[in-house]
C-alpha cells in the first residue's frame, strides 16, 4: 500500500515554529495591554498601618475621598484624614510639612514654591482629572439662558454696580441677586477670578462665600433669586436642585459636560486638577501605596464620582512617576 502522506518539510517545519512563536509574544503583548491595572492593583501592599494627611480643595476632595475609602477596604488599619481648607488652605499646610498630601484645583503659585524651598519641602505634582466649574442658578429662574463671559465679569468684578438681573441684561426682572461663590482660600475662587475678571482673586466682596462646595450647592438651591458658581461635579450630584447655565465666550452658549469639559469647549471654565505629593513622605510604605492605589484606580473613580477622567496613560504615567520617585 502506498502511503499519501507528503513527508514533512524541514523549511515548513521552521516557518510555522517561528509564526508560533510570534503569535505567543503578540498574545502575551495584548494581555499585558489589557491587563495593565489588574496586574498593578494586585500588588497593593496590605497589612500596612500610619496615618495619611491630606487637605486642600474641596473639588478634589470626593476623587481623594473615594480613593481613600477604596483603600482602606484593603488596609483598614491606615488612617486617612482628608481635609477641605481649599487649595489655598491645604498650599499653606503642605509647604511647611503639615500634610503628606494637598489637594489642588490649580496649580503651585509662585509664592508657594517659594515658600516650600524656604522649607525643604519637595513635592510631586500630578494631575488627576478635569474638571468644569458650574455656573448655576435656582430651577425656578427661568429667564436665564446663558450668560456671556463679559455679563459674568461684569457681576463678578471689584466695584460691581450690578445688584438687579435687569442690571445684568435688559428684560429680566428687578430683583435683587444674591451670590454664592467659594472662599478666598479656593483654588476655585482663583481660576474663575483669574479667567473671568482677569486677576486670580479680583472679585467683588459682598457674595456668600464657602469654601465648601456642598454650602453652596444648599445655599442656590434654597433661593430662587441666586446666582453661584462651583465644580461641575457638585452640579451633576444635583440636577434637581440646580439650574445649569450655558457660558457664551465667543463661539455660542455652552453647557458643561464631560465631553465639552474634555474638549475644552466650555471655555474658559474648564480646568485641570491636582493633588500634589510630599516627596519625604512618599518615602513611607503607606503613603506611597496609597499614591499608587490612587493612579491605579484614578481613572475609573474619577468617573464614578461626577468628573472627566484623564487619558489613561497620564495615570500610568503618574504610576510610574511614584514608583521611580527616590
Amino acid at each position: 500500500m502506498i502511503s499519501s502522506r507528503v513527508p514533512p518539510d524541514p523549511q515548513a517545519s521552521e516557518r510555522m515554529k517561528q509564526t508560533s512563536i510570534i503569535g505567543v509574544i503578540v498574545a502575551l503583548l495584548i494581555v499585558a495591554a489589557g491587563g495593565y491595572w489588574w496586574w498593578t492593583n494586585q500588588q497593593v501592599p496590605t497589612g500596612l498601618t500610619g496615618t495619611i494627611e491630606i487637605d486642600g480643595s474641596s473639588t478634589v476632595f470626593p476623587i481623594t475621598q473615594a480613593v481613600a475609602e477604596e483603600f482602606q477596604k484593603i488596609n483598614s488599619n491606615v488612617r486617612i484624614n482628608v481635609g477641605i481648607s481649599g487649595t489655598g488652605g491645604g498650599f499653606k499646610r503642605f509647604v511647611t510639612g503639615e500634610t503628606d498630601i494637598s489637594d489642588a484645583s490649580r496649580p503651585i503659585s509662585a509664592s508657594e514654591m517659594e515658600l516650600a524651598k524656604t522649607n525643604k519641602i519637595g513635592y510631586v505634582e500630578l494631575r488627576v482629572a478635569l474638571d468644569g466649574i458650574a455656573v448655576v442658578v435656582h430651577p425656578q429662574n427661568t429667564w436665564v439662558d446663558y450668560l456671556t463671559t463679559t455679563e459674568l465679569r461684569r457681576i463678578w468684578e471689584p466695584n460691581s454696580t450690578v445688584t438687579t438681573w435687569s442690571d445684568v441684561r435688559a428684560g429680566w426682572p428687578d430683583q435683587t441677586i444674591h451670590l454664592y461663590g467659594p472662599g478666598t482660600d479656593s483654588g476655585t475662587f482663583d481660576y474663575f477670578t483669574e479667567v473671568i475678571n482677569g486677576k486670580a482673586k479680583s472679585s467683588r466682596a459682598d457674595f456668600t462665600a464657602s469654601e465648601d462646595d456642598n454650602i453652596l450647592v444648599q445655599g442656590v438651591s434654597g433661593d430662587p433669586n441666586s446666582l453661584g458658581y462651583f465644580g461641575y461635579a457638585y452640579f451633576a450630584e444635583n440636577t434637581a436642585r440646580l439650574k445649569d447655565v450655558p457660558i457664551d465666550s465667543g463661539s455660542g452658549p455652552v453647557a458643561p459636560n464631560d465631553s465639552t469639559i474634555t474638549s475644552n469647549t466650555y471655555s474658559p471654565l474648564s480646568r485641570p486638577l491636582f493633588i500634589y505629593l510630599n516627596a519625604a513622605a512618599l518615602r513611607r510604605a503607606e503613603v506611597k501605596a496609597f499614591a499608587e492605589f490612587y493612579m491605579v484606580n484614578g481613572e475609573t473613580l474619577v468617573h464614578e464620582v461626577g468628573y472627566t477622567p484623564l487619558a489613561s496613560q497620564v495615570y500610568r504615567d503618574n504610576l510610574s512617576t511614584i514608583i521611580n520617585a527616590p
